[in-house]
């Protein structure tokens, strides 16, 4: 049963991407083209997101437990340190640059279209790379525990 409630959250949320046009990277390159050809409707599409995200925690997190977990686990840091405004950076950048982000990719891979499946490839290389340079800074003694 909780394969299935994934599963169809998963369809809900890639329908929704790909219906507001954040799997479009023409919309999404002139959402960033504030100087040119600016198109201000995804501002309402992410608008939207926030109000829905936030109605959905008030009522999640009114109840005493989650519906399949035994507790809720949430993020426990709460520091701005370089990695996390480094690797927000980079996904800004990529997602102007490409106008894909990993939400709007994902679902778009059912078009076939080359461009999203060479952005979803470098997208999974980025991350074996990323895994790869953590290991390569990590104490050794750490990385042996």
């Amino acid at each position: 049963m909780h394969l299935i409630i994934v599963y169809l959250i998963g369809v809900i949320f890639g329908t929704g991407i790909v219906v507001s046009g954040m799997a479009n990277p023409a919309k999404v390159i002139n959402f960033f083209d504030i100087a040119g050809t600016w198109d201000p409707s995804l501002a309402f599409v992410m608008g939207g997101a926030l109000i829905v995200t936030a109605l959905g925690y008030r009522m999640v997190f009114g109840r005493a437990r989650p519906l399949f977990e035994g507790r809720f686990v949430l993020p426990t840091a709460r520091n701005l340190d370089a990695r996390l405004i480094g690797g927000s950076a980079v996904f800004g950048v990529g997602w102007g640059i490409a106008g894909f982000c990993p939400g709007g990719a994902l679902p778009a891979l059912g078009t076939g279209r080359i461009e999203v499946i060479l952005f979803t490839a470098a997208l999974i290389g980025g991350i074996f790379a990323a895994k790869f340079l953590q290991n390569l800074s990590r104490p050794k003694a750490e990385a042996t525990s």
